[in-house]
């Protein structure tokens, strides 16, 4: 082979990719070139395995392609040759022969470095792909080996840059040090500061705590202690209604007392039942109710006040088509409450209008009035507690702004949510409320059932029983002895608990109406004492007192009282519960 021909190069020389191709024949060399010359890389010639080594000194080749049969050094010896230099020893080379290789010889050529095989007749497309391949993999080695020096020039750099960062991060660092010990006593001076202020809110907080306790403790026995007087007017009414007066001025002078007697022992609920959310003690009894019914209710407890100021209320409800899950009693509260509201705020004469309807899963009651409306920076504040709509024109109705505020509570423990809207003073005002609607389909509704009575006892004419009052309060023991008598019963009274055990062993009443907080003995000692007697046992007790929460009523059962009822008396509730019992059969 000639000099020339062994040095032979393709047009592909400016790409900087070697490729040695190394046979004894020159045909076979001019072959590969053929086909390996669109790969665009330099084709390097050399026709035995020396020239191949001094073509390996002067340049690097990122594949050898090199015939197993060739003069002299064959292409296993010149592969291991190859491959014992350091520089060389990661240069892929692809055997070429001309004869089937057995698996000792393929092993053999492994051991020398070989990657890969091609046996002639060669197959072009193998060929090149295998050749392609292998540069491919040439050339990233060099790009990371190339990234790899910039990296280690970087890492340089970044070790100087970091040297100079530490100097100048430790003359930083002292300084923050200096700074910090500063800052540090400073801090511990506010610390003791904080720990002092820290301590007083404490007190503080623990005094806001004592006084809300003394506070809930205070509307409980401003209710009790309100109560207690609150019946014997409430039954001096009653006796007053019993007898027809002469004088029309005195018939009118009842009515003005019994409105404004049910005008005070609502106020002294109201404010029993703020207490009670407040504190989170409220039970709401959940049942399937119509609309209709509760809004029936509401308007019956608020007629009074409309009719006293001669005002038209406007009702536009669904017969029976609208049912929420609920109290009755808190939703009637509820907007009896609004409806009082509307009336208390809107002139004589004026035009009140309640609608209900369904809206999507809810249903909605509005509540529009003709009144003296709401200036619009009080209209956020409308459901707080003690807040009342302030009037330029002087015609601000008195109460002690908790109505709302009840309202919005009890309201939100049904899961539903209430808004005001008014267009400003003397515009009127409306309060939307939005309750979860029931759906009928699944659970029908059912109306409380009414008191059930037997209808198999015997009854004497009239029902009436034998009746022992026990009360501290003069006025309202004689006041509801007068009542009790007037209804036919046989009435005995007793002012304290002792008194009230001897009356009971020996007038056996077949009804005991009993107050709690008696003298000498309390009512619930006087209960247990007499469910402790045999002639006790089947006497109906009756707690009748001006304490009605929760817990009150826990404790009157458990010391044997069949009912408890709240002062002032519901005279119509104890006539009817009375009308219940068996009757007193020794007193027909």
């Amino acid at each position: 082979m000639t000099q020339a021909g062994a040095s032979m190069r393709t047009s592909g020389e400016a790409s900087g990719i070697n490729i040695l191709l190394v046979d004894d024949q020159p045909a076979r060399l001019l072959s590969y070139e053929l086909i390996l010359k669109d790969l665009g890389h330099n084709l390097v010639r050399a026709g035995s395995g020396l020239e191949a080594l001094e073509k390996l000194m002067v340049q690097d080749y990122a594949v050898i392609l090199l015939d197993v049969s060739m003069p002299g050094i064959d292409g296993f010896e010149t592969a291991s040759l190859i491959h014992e230099h350091p520089r060389f020893e990661r240069t892929p080379i692809i055997l070429v022969s001309g004869v089937n290789l057995s698996e000792l010889d393929r092993l053999k050529g492994y051991k020398v470095g070989a990657v890969d095989y091609v046996h002639i007749p060669v197959v072009p497309e193998i060929l090149r792909s295998k050749v392609a391949v292998l540069t491919e993999l040439y050339c990233k080695r060099r790009e990371l080996e190339s990234l790899n020096r910039a990296l280690e020039r970087a890492n340089t750099d970044l070790a100087k840059t970091n040297a100079a960062l530490e100097a100048e991060k430790t003359r930083e660092l002292e300084e923050l040090n200096r700074d910090l010990k500063r800052a540090n006593i400073e801090l511990e001076a506010a610390n003791r500061a904080l720990q002092a202020e820290i301590a007083e809110r404490v007190r503080i907080e623990r005094q806001l705590m004592e006084a809300d306790r003394h506070k809930d403790e205070f509307i409980a026995m401003l209710a009790h202690e309100l109560r207690n007087p609150l019946a014997p007017i409430r039954n001096a009414v009653e006796i007053m209604r019993s007898k027809p007066p002469s004088d029309p001025q005195l018939a009118w002078t009842r009515e003005v007392i019994e409105r404004q007697l049910g005008s005070l022992t609502h106020l002294v609920d109201d404010l029993l039942d703020v207490s009670r959310i407040t504190r989170g003690k409220i039970n709401l009894a959940r049942e399937p109710l119509e609309l209709a019914t509760i809004i029936g209710r509401a308007v019956e407890t608020t007629q009074p006040l409309l009719a006293e100021k001669r005002q038209r209320l406007e009702l536009d409800v669904p017969d029976g088509s609208l049912q929420v899950q609920g109290d009755l009693t808190r939703l009637t509260q509820i907007v009896g409450n609004i409806l009082a509201n509307a009336a208390k705020y809107t002139d004589a004469g004026g035009r009140i209008m309640l609608v209900a309807r369904a809206v999507g899963p809810s249903v909605e009651i509005r509540v529009r009035d003709t009144g003296i409306g709401i200036p619009p920076d009080q209209l956020p504040r409308i459901f707080d507690l003690f807040t009342q709509v302030e009037s330029r024109h002087d015609r601000t109705p008195g109460g002690l702004g908790i109505g709302l505020a009840l309202v919005r509570r009890l309201v939100e423990l049904h899961g539903g949510a209430v808004s005001a809207q008014s267009d400003g003073p003397g515009q009127g005002s409306e309060f939307i409320v939005q309750l979860p609607r029931h759906d009928s389909s699944r659970a029908p509704a059912s109306s409380p059932a009414p008191p059930r009575t037997d209808q198999s006892a015997p009854r004497c004419a009239g029902t009436s029983h034998r009746i022992l009052i026990v009360d501290d309060n003069r006025d309202a023991l004689e006041s509801l002895a007068a009542l009790m008598e007037l209804a036919g019963h046989a009435v005995r009274a007793a002012p304290d608990g002792e008194s009230a055990l001897a009356l009971a062993a020996s007038f056996r009443p077949h009804v005991l109406l009993l107050d709690l907080g008696l003298p000498k003995l309390d009512g619930y000692e006087v209960a247990r004492r007499i469910r402790a007697e045999p002639w006790g046992k089947a006497m109906v007790l009756i707690a009748l007192t001006g304490w009605g929460q929760d817990e009150d009523r826990r404790r009157t059962r458990e010391c044997g009282f069949d009912s408890h009822m709240v002062k002032p008396l519901d005279l119509q509730m104890l006539t009817d519960y009375l009308g219940r019992l068996p009757p007193d059969l020794t007193h027909c």
